[in-house]
């Protein structure tokens, strides 16, 4: 069982994060220059077995894709390309930057730190990571 790995997209700069082995636990790994993405996932995948990317879907709050969603398509089918034994996800990714400063807040983090950006994109990577998580373990309502 390979990790699985999560990408919250930016133009400018993309958020990563990463399960533990066994698929339970969630935690940052970087933010990345968004044109240093592909470069730093094929050398991460080298080095650590990896069985899923799953990649935000940024949608508007009528469901309908955001603008960005014109990046992560050709993204979505270069990493499925580039990495045939990995499967490549797209999930939800609405209210993950709100989940993300919320988080900031109730951690006690000061208003610089807030500001940061990249740490913004990491933490709303995680977030990303441990909602899809979760949505694999959760049982089918019964009847």
């Amino acid at each position: 069982m390979g990790r699985i790995l999560a990408i919250d997209y930016g133009t400018r700069r993309t958020g990563i994060a990463v399960s533990d082995p066994q698929q339970l636990i969630a935690g940052g790994l970087a933010t990345v220059e968004t044109h240093e993405l592909e470069r730093f996932l094929s050398q991460y995948i080298a080095r650590e077995e990896v069985s899923v990317i799953v990649i935000g879907k940024p949608m508007r709050m009528n469901g309908a894709p955001s603008e960005t969603m014109r990046y992560i398509q050709p993204l979505t089918a270069r990493l499925r390309r580039n990495f045939p034994g990995v499967e490549v996800v797209l999930y939800d990714e609405r209210f993950t930057s709100v989940i993300a400063h919320r988080a900031m807040l109730d951690g006690g983090l000061r208003k610089m730190a807030r500001r940061d950006r990249a740490l913004v994109d990491k933490i709303s990577a995680t977030i990303i990571l441990e909602d899809y998580m979760s949505s694999r373990h959760r049982e089918p309502a019964k009847d």
